[in-house]
Formats: structure tokens, C-alpha cells, sequence
């Protein structure tokens, strides 16, 4: 697969947002390489551009609008990202992504880079952190300028009997909660919670039925959805600091 694939399979998907073909490199990789990575996601970009614009204009093309992100990456290394993010910044895209976090580097590792390269980005369009995170990490995210995110926690760790809560994380396969008739988390509006127990869908995941890896996963999303709420409710009241400060002391959160 190359940029012009990517284009064509995503502009037959419709999706709002196209990403550019990019290459993620390993987080341990030398900075030559790294240097040389970047060069090559930079020539995929303007590849991208060309096919995306190329099948916008086609009459078949089933969602002219679709806007294409471009990707930054540089590892950890913030010259190289910074370098990256003005030479995006020219290109005056709808979005931009940071790639090529949480692969191995520590979390103040993506922080710092974070810190370093958001401010080189328009600050009129939007940031998508790719890949990330935790309950913390999204949070850290936000107070350095990230708009949105994907990530695969909330429904791993839920197919794991993993859940989040305001009072940390819990571990349904935990045998502390095979009589626990309590929901998973006192007060909260999701679909497990408002109808089953702890000890109920622990059952379910002891006995490999599907419904409880379901429930598990519905109400992590349930968690991270109203956690984005919040957090966007703070920011308009101007209280963002204190809530994630609160929020991280009472969770605990990873």
C-alpha cells in the first residue's frame, strides 16, 4: 500500500476525516533515521493531498467533503517535531495529528514533546493525538492543547473485565466480587450499570458469554465519554486545572 491506496480506500469509506500516509517509526529508532523517516512522510503527504483532491473532484466519490489531516511525527526528538510542525503548519490543512506516541517512550516523554510542538500547530485548527490514552493521559493531553483522541483502552481493558471508576480502576475477575450484588459504579447512567451487578457480569465473564465483555466495554466508553463532558465543561467555566486535579486525586487514574 502506498499514499494513493490509502486515499482510494479511505474516500470509499466516506469518513469525515482522511489521515495522510505516514510512517510511525519505533520510538527507540536513531535520530538519522527518524530524520529520514519524517522526509519520507512529508513526500507521502503531498501524495495524499494530490489523490485525496484528485477523487473529491470525481462525480462518483461518495463524500466530496472529506477533509485530509496531515500526521507529525519526530519520536522524541523536539527539534525534529518542531521542524515538522511549522513545515505542516504551510500547508494550511483542515487538522493536524501528533503520530508516533505511546510506543515506548515514557509519559513525560510524550508530554514534553507535547508542550514542544503543539504551540508550532495553527491554533485555529484542530490536534488529534493519535493512539492515546488513559483517563490521565487524555487529560494531560488536553491541557496542552489536544482536541480529540483514539484509543484502544477503554475496550481492551473492558474485554478484560477492567473498568474504570471515580474511585479507580477495578478488576471484575477479582474474586472480592463474586457476591458483590453493587453496579459497577454507584450513581453511574450507563446501560451495565443501571441493570446488572458486579457479580453478575463477572459470571458472565467467567463463563466466556459475550454479553459481559459487552456491558464491560459499554461502560468504560460510558466513563471516558462523560470524562470528555467534564472536561469540557471545565474549560468553558475556566476551572480546568482543578478539575483535572480532582479528577486524577479521586481516580487515581493511570
Amino acid at each position: 500500500m502506498g499514499p494513493e491506496e490509502s486515499m482510494r480506500i479511505q474516500s470509499n469509506l466516506a469518513s469525515t476525516i482522511a489521515m495522510a500516509f505516514d510512517e510511525c517509526p519505533s520510538a527507540e529508532a536513531d535520530k538519522d533515521y527518524i530524520a529520514a523517516s519524517v522526509a519520507r512522510t512529508d513526500r507521502w503527504l503531498l501524495r495524499s493531498m494530490a489523490e485525496l483532491e484528485r477523487l473529491n473532484g470525481l462525480p462518483e466519490t461518495l463524500n466530496k467533503k472529506q477533509l485530509l489531516f496531515g500526521i507529525n511525527q519526530g519520536a522524541i526528538f523536539s527539534d525534529i517535531r518542531i521542524a515538522h510542525a511549522k513545515k505542516l503548519s504551510e500547508l494550511a490543512l483542515p487538522g493536524y495529528a501528533i503520530g508516533g506516541l505511546a510506543v515506548g517512550e515514557t509519559h513525560a516523554e510524550m508530554y514534553h514533546i507535547l508542550e514542544e510542538t503543539i504551540p508550532h500547530l495553527p491554533a485555529d485548527k484542530p490536534v488529534y493525538l493519535m493512539g492515546v490514552g488513559t483517563p490521565a493521559n487524555i487529560l494531560e493531553a488536553i491541557e496542552r492543547g489536544v482536541d480529540f483522541f483514539d484509543c484502544v483502552y477503554p475496550s481492551r481493558n473492558g474485554r478484560h473485565g477492567h473498568l474504570y471508576t471515580h474511585a479507580g480502576k477495578i478488576n471484575l475477575y477479582n474474586a472480592r466480587y463474586e457476591t458483590d450484588e453493587a453496579p459497577i459504579e454507584e450513581g453511574c447512567g450507563c446501560p451495565a450499570c443501571r441493570r446488572y451487578s458486579r457479580a453478575y457480569i463477572r459470571h458472565l465473564l467467567k463463563a466466556g458469554e459475550m454479553l459481559g465483555m459487552r456491558l464491560c466495554v459499554l461502560h468504560n466508553l460510558y466513563f471516558y465519554n462523560l470524562m470528555i463532558k467534564e472536561a469540557g465543561e471545565a474549560i468553558g467555566e475556566g476551572s480546568f486545572a482543578a478539575y483535572k486535579r480532582d479528577f486524577l486525586r479521586r481516580t487515581s487514574a493511570e
